[in-house]
């Protein structure tokens, strides 16, 4: 990453800094005491009572006497063995005083006192020490120059990027053309103002990338920044909250005067949907209330500043369906480009970028790596790459081959193996069955996918084996037979271990609930229920770019509507159940060759499968 423009935070008042603080306060302590005896007072000074002062003057023991305002003393007569020693008592009235030392033949002299000396000394000078001290604390409460601490809490936090500094530009950024596309206006515009202002067109305000995460959003955004050399101020969305009311508010305002100096500039707000979600009609007090401040603030923001001046306000979220509608009206966020998953040739670009600084064998080939990472966004392709050297290096390798991607590619889907895991061997033999039944059935099937490997080596955190099955070309939609034959693959490994063993396990676990949400989605969103007709059943849009796990709650629905719901779920599950039984039942001999296969291997390759199985795939009629 390139140098930023801001230094390195100090770090808080506390640890090293805080155990000093109290040898600083002694030293200080001590250089007081020793201004105040040895400057204010010379030498050695002994205070006595006025009493035992008037004796020593009546005894003719002192030789010299100072008779100063507030104070009188005497300094003493030499004597074999000691120095002249001074003694200082407190003045009282004593108007016999005078008559008494000239009675002794004592000489007295006056002395005046130095107001600004003492005034300095007694006053200015421990001030002075205190301020200084109370500077050291306040400058690192507020992080010193660099502005980050509690008295510099309402300023903005975003990272400022100078010209040619954001280190990423379009040829860092691949797979996602379209995109790139809609975006060299926003830099031509950048580089070029007049040829927009000439003609009275004006540039979008804002520039709203959403997609799915890892697909790249905030990558292009600072390759935008790189193309048109502009400054790049960037900020997540939850750093312009906090716990003090007003400081989120405070840093918008902060982070928009900062762009507006440095014109033209991009302001990129990452995870936006963390400060402008949809504002609820009676917000309670707290941080809720705090973040809808902040939002309208930016809100404000929008509306006041100039495009003229060049700043381009650009944005990127995963969820865009929570936003609040003020943000994406027109003459805010304006323009909203959707930067998703690659498809086959776009894989292929990335994988291409990724490996640039990769020592690859021979045998490496990118087109066949990224026909087998269907629905893989730009972060998991990053990943696979790196996964792949990892392994190359440590297994004393002197280039990335495609076995080393091939166990990239296993990791990033079933997770790490555990050739350790000790299984007993009827286990072994359910975990074969259950697999076998999986492929078997995938395999007979004319609109499943086509298998690619099984194992029964464990993986990750509970799975005992996977079936791995690739698409053979990218998808967009789904038939409703397409769906139905996944619900019958997804049921064949238990379909499997019921026929072999007459009984079931909890292996199935993770199968029955895909399959049990798959045929609800069938009912309830995609209108696929023969029953219940072409109608949806949910209360609104799905997060477009979220697992399925994130939906939206569930409809209102009726007693009656439910429950023949529930029916309509119920009969998909089982028909799903009954072809899988009818085509294991038919290949029973397949299935039982296909598992000692397993039991011995542990692994095998989907050709090795359909060499076994011979027949090509059924097309018959579900």
């Amino acid at each position: 990453m390139p140098p930023e423009k801001e230094k390195t935070p100090a770090p808080p008042f506390g640890g090293e800094q805080f155990r000093q603080l109290p040898w600083l306060m002694l030293a200080m302590v001590i250089l007081l005491w020793v201004i105040g005896s040895y400057i204010i007072a010379p030498g050695y000074v002994k205070a006595i009572p006025y009493s035992d002062f008037k004796g020593m003057v009546q005894q003719g023991a002192l030789e010299e006497v100072v008779i100063a305002p507030e104070k009188v003393r005497g300094i003493t007569k030499a004597k074999e063995g000691e120095g002249r020693l001074t003694y200082e008592a407190v003045k009282v009235e004593d108007p016999d005083l005078i008559k008494e030392l000239d009675a002794k033949g004592i000489r007295y002299t006056g002395e005046t006192a130095n107001p600004w000396l003492y005034f300095i000394l007694s006053w200015v000078l421990p001030l002075l020490v205190l301020y200084f001290i109370w500077r050291a604390i306040i400058g690192r409460a507020g992080g010193g120059a660099t502005g980050g601490g509690l008295m510099a809490i309402g300023r903005s936090k975003a990272k400022v990027y100078m010209e040619k500094q954001t280190g990423v530009t379009f040829d860092d950024v691949a797979g996602v053309d379209e995109a790139k596309e809609e975006l060299r206006e926003i830099i031509d515009f950048l580089r070029e103002p007049e040829k927009y202002r000439r003609l009275g067109g004006k540039i979008p305000k804002g520039v709203l990338l959403v997609g799915p995460p890892g697909t790249g959003k905030t990558m292009l955004a600072k390759a935008v920044a790189g193309e048109a050399k502009v400054p790049f101020f960037s900020m997540s969305g939850s750093e312009f909250v906090e716990m003090f009311v007003g400081v989120g508010a405070a840093r918008v305002r902060d982070l928009f005067a900062q762009a507006q100096a440095q014109a033209p500039c991009i302001i990129f707000i990452d995870e936006l949907d963390a400060m402008g979600k949809v504002r609820s009609v009676s917000p309670v007090a707290g941080g809720h209330e705090e973040r809808e401040h902040t939002l309208q603030q930016l809100l404000v923001e929008m509306d006041g500043f100039d495009t003229r001046k060049g700043v381009i306000i650009m944005a990127a979220t995963n969820p865009p369906e929570i936003l609040d509608p003020a943000l994406l009206r027109p003459g805010r966020f304006d323009r909203h480009i959707l930067v998703d998953r690659p498809d086959i040739r776009g894989r292929e670009d990335i994988l291409r970028v990724h490996c640039k600084n990769i020592k690859l064998a021979a045998d490496a080939d990118l087109k066949l790596l990224a026909a087998r990472t269907p629905g893989f966004a730009g972060a998991d392709l990053a990943n696979i790459v790196n996964e792949a050297a990892l392994l190359a290096a440590r297994r004393g390798k002197d280039a990335v081959d495609m076995n080393d991607f091939e166990e990239a590619i296993n990791r990033i889907i079933a997770g790490l193996e555990k050739k350790r895991r000790v299984m007993n061997k009827h286990e072994q033999e359910i975990v074969a069955y259950h697999e076998s039944g999986h492929a078997l059935v995938a395999e007979s099937l004319p609109h499943a996918d086509r298998v690619y490997r099984i194992s029964i080596i464990p993986r990750g955190i509970a799975a005992l084996g996977y079936t791995l099955q690739l698409p053979t070309q990218d998808r967009y939609l789904m038939t409703r037979a397409e769906l139905l034959d996944r619900l019958t693959v997804l049921l064949g490994g238990r379909t499997a271990e019921e026929l072999v063993f007459n009984e079931v396990s909890t292996g199935a676990q993770d199968d029955l609930a895909k399959a049990t949400d798959m045929a609800r989605s069938m009912v309830t969103a995609y209108g696929m229920s023969e029953k219940l007709g072409p109608m949806t059943y949910e209360p609104g849009r799905r997060p477009l770019f979220l697992e399925p796990g994130m939906a939206a709650p569930r409809a209102e629905l009726s007693e009656e509507t439910a429950r023949e719901i529930d029916c309509e779920v119920r009969a998909l599950i089982n028909k799903a159940h009954q072809r899988a039984e009818k085509i294991l039942s038919t290949r029973r001999d397949i299935l039982e060759t296909l598992t000692r296969i397993l039991l011995e291997k542990e692994t095998v390759e989907g050709d090795e499968l359909r060499a076994l199985i011979g027949a090509p795939r059924a097309t018959e009629a579900k």
